[in-house]
This record gives structure tokens, sequence and C-alpha cells, in this order.
């Protein structure tokens, strides 16, 4: 990593605007596919794409989990100096994620029925739309997840704008072939699907071409399987995993509850509100992405004063972001509802814009919780980040739903997401502070130093 010559807040910016412009892209692959099949199939057919997601979800947070395990080892071997070390990671990482990618395949392939029927599919028409499109995901299942692991390995490797880049030119990829696929060809919701995943192929060419050249520190080098280092590598990852996994999960769990309290319509809603809420979460993911080889790397070198600049730059930059997500949502709810809705269904239109305002008020908390998780996995935390990334992700969401629709029906469907991350934002905090007081290399005098800049970390 060549982090000479700029201040850390430039390294620090320099990180995390293509981190955060890379995760928007990959969000925008989903809605792009929902847009085409909304106005090129019907709103069944987009509904079909919202039950898939979770397994998409389910490949990017795989590839996450071993991604950001690999990468703040990588990390933290080259701030040690150990760079043939790291080479042998890095290759062990890609190797593994080959060999997963594979089974995965071969076993949706051979349950795809059932598989549909998992997803939450509510009737034989929905079924087949859902078997159709991920007829065309599963077989490319090893793109999917090489793509997001060389993306992060790259700025891991010193090139953050470059992996951008590549990310950028795989979505207008995608965009092009979308409308080619469904527009022209009409090749329905299997075109989307086929047009994703050949997008996804292109980029891992471009990232093998750098990879190969030598250009940076990184390169494929022989390896003897050390299964010390996937322990480790799994443990830093997992939160990472839970975090990506947890808009799989979300999804899986509210298409449950809307078709048990509220109608299938419904689904279509929070569709369109699941395509911002994962821009806005995968926001604050590239926000804690963009800082994680930052810190891992000084984390190495035991450098105190950097480490805790980075993580408050890291809590002001998820604080702008979300806030300022939240005021564009609820301003621009009805704008962003009428993309996906025709005038012809003026009611649905209505109760999606109402619902989205109420969930949007998530946005102002998400933030937090996210930034903290990625440093924790960054210093390698890995039981505190966990912690926080499968309670947001799973286990608070999961009772809120069960409350609020205890209390309120269906209505409360959309106010479990504010009420659950204000419990995680609790244990948050929480774990904040012991962290603060106890932990031997944080090792503060004033509880919150964390929120002031140390002047030898700006040099």
């Amino acid at each position: 990593m060549n982090l000479d010559g700029k201040s850390l807040k430039g390294n620090f910016i320099r990180y995390i605007i293509p981190s955060i412009l890379a995760q928007w892209v990959y969000s925008l692959y989903s809605m792009v596919d929902g847009m085409f099949v909304a106005k090129g199939v019907n709103e069944i057919a987009l509904t079909a794409v919202n039950l898939s997601y979770p397994f998409v979800a389910f490949l990017f947070a795989l590839s996450l989990l071993f991604a950001v395990g690999a990468s703040t080892i990588v990390s933290i071997l080259l701030g040690e100096n150990h760079h043939q070390r790291a080479c042998e990671v890095f290759t062990q990482n890609i190797v593994l994620q080959v060999i997963f990618s594979l089974v995965i395949a071969l076993l949706v392939m051979l349950n795809r029925e059932s598989f549909a029927r998992f997803l939450g599919a509510p009737n034989q028409q929905t079924a087949d739309y859902v078997i159709q499109y991920i007829t065309w995901i599963a077989p490319f299942s090893c793109v999917y997840l090489l793509s997001y692991s060389f993306e992060i390995l790259l700025k891991t490797d010193g090139y953050p704008k470059k992996a951008t880049l590549i990310v950028i030119l795989g979505a207008v990829e995608n965009c092009i072939l979308d409308w080619f696929f469904v527009m022209v060809l009409h090749k329905g919701i299997q075109g989307a699907a086929f047009a994703t995943s050949l997008s996804q192929a292109t980029v891992i060419i471009l990232y093998l071409h750098h990879f190969l050249s030598g250009k940076g520190v990184l390169s494929f080098k022989r390896f003897k399987p050390d299964f010390g280092i996937l322990a480790r590598q799994v443990r830093n990852g997992f939160s990472s995993g839970v975090t990506e996994m947890s808009s799989g999960m979300v999804t899986f769990l509210f298409n449950q509850v809307i078709l048990m309290y509220l109608t299938q319509d419904a689904l279509v809603s929070y569709t369109i509100i699941s395509y911002v809420n994962n821009i806005v979460v995968l926001s604050a993911t590239g926000i804690a992405q963009g800082a994680q080889p930052l810190i891992s790397y000084y984390y190495g070198q035991k450098s105190l004063d950097k480490c805790k600049s980075l993580f408050r730059y890291s809590l002001v930059a998820a604080g702008v972001v979300c806030t300022v997500s939240f005021a564009a949502c609820f301003t621009l709810a009805r704008g962003i509802v009428d993309i996906f809705i025709g005038p012809e269904l003026q009611a649905l239109r209505d109760s999606s814009v109402t619902a989205f305002r109420i969930f949007a008020a998530s946005f102002l908390l998400v933030g937090f919780n996210i930034a903290v998780s990625g440093y924790f996995t960054s210093v390698e935390r890995a039981a505190e980040a966990l912690v926080i990334s499968a309670g947001r992700g799973l286990v608070l969401m999961a009772g809120c739903l069960i409350v609020m629709t205890g209390i309120f029906g269906g209505a409360g469907i959309w106010w479990s997401p504010l009420v659950s991350e204000t419990a995680c934002l609790a244990v948050t905090g929480l774990l904040l502070l012991i962290y603060c007081r106890k932990d031997a290399f944080w090792n503060q005098k004033e509880r919150f130093e964390v929120f002031r800049t140390p002047k030898s970390a700006v040099r």
C-alpha cells in the first residue's frame, strides 16, 4: 500500500469515495434488473426479482466474508512488511471462493423448484419467474463471488480508483445488456439475469489482468493450505458477511411477514423500499470498507493515533451520508415510487410513499452501527463486530417484526427497522464504551477521546 505523500485525511477520502461508489454500483445491479423487468415484463416479475434477491445477497455476503477477512490479514501483513505471506493469503482466498461457488451452483441448480418456494414464491406463476431468474444466476456463482472479492482486494493492493472504475464499467455494461435482452430481444426476466451475470464475468477479466500483470504488491503465489489463516479469515470477515447478508435476510423476513399481514401488492412497495435501503446501507458499508485496509495497515504498524483518527472520520462520514439519505428519501419518496409503479395503480403508489417515508427514518441510525462494526473488524475484534452485525441484520429485526406486527398489525412492519436500529444503537454504544475502557491497544485516557483528532495523526 502506497500511503506516502498524502495526509491521513487525504488517504481516507481517497479510499472511501471509490468504495462508496463501488457499493452504489453493486446495489444498482438488482435495481436496474427490477426497473427493466417492471417496464418490460410486469409487476409479478418485479416481485420475483425481489424474492430472488436473498440468493444474490448470499453470494455477495459469502464473497465479502472471505474478502474482508483476507483483506484485514493482508493489510496487517503489508503493514508488517511481510509481502510474500500476504500474497499467499490472497491466493488461498481466491481458490477457496472458487470451490465454494461450484458447490453452491450445483446445489441450487439441482433444487430450483424447491428453492423458489423456499424464497417465498406465493403461487406457481411467481415461482416460475423466480426459477427463470435463478437459472441464469446460479451457474455464474463463481463470478459473483470473485467480482466482489477482487474489488476489495484491489483496493487493499493500493488501487481504489482502479477498482471503482472496473465496477462502474461492469454496471454500464449491465444497463446496456439489460436494455438489449429485455426491451429489444424480449427475453424477459431470464434476459435480465443473464445480462447481470455476463457483466459480472466481464469485470473478472479486468481484475485478473491487474493481478496477473505484477503492477501491484499482490499477485498469485504457490501456497500451502493454512487452516489457521482460514479460521482467522472467517472470524475477521464474518461480521462483514453478516452485514451484507442482512439485506438479503431482512428482505426474506419482510417478504414472509408482508404476505402474512398485507397483500402481494405490498411486496411491490417493499421491493422499491428495499432497493433504496440497500443503497443507504451499502453507502455506510462502503465507508467502513474504505477505511478498513487503512485502519488494519496502521494497526499492523501499532500506530494508535492514526487508527483513532480514521475511526473518527468513519463515524462523521457515515453520519453525514445517512442523514442526507433520510432527508432526500423523505422529500423525493413520491418521485422514486413513480419510477416503478404506473399511474394506473394510484392507490398502490400512495401506500408505497407512506411506507417509504416511515421506513426511511431508520437511515438516521444505520451509519453509526455499521461504522463501529467495521472498525472492530479492522482491528480483529471479531466478537464485537459480529454482535453488532448479527443484531441489526437478523436478531433484532426479527424480534422487532414480531413485536411490532403483534401490536400494530401490518402497519407495524414499516416501523420495525427504526425500532431495530435504535436497539442496535444501544448495544453498539455499550460495546464501544467497554472497548475504549478496557482494550490494551486503544488505551485511552479519556472516555470519548475517539472524537478528538490527535495532531500527530493528520500529518
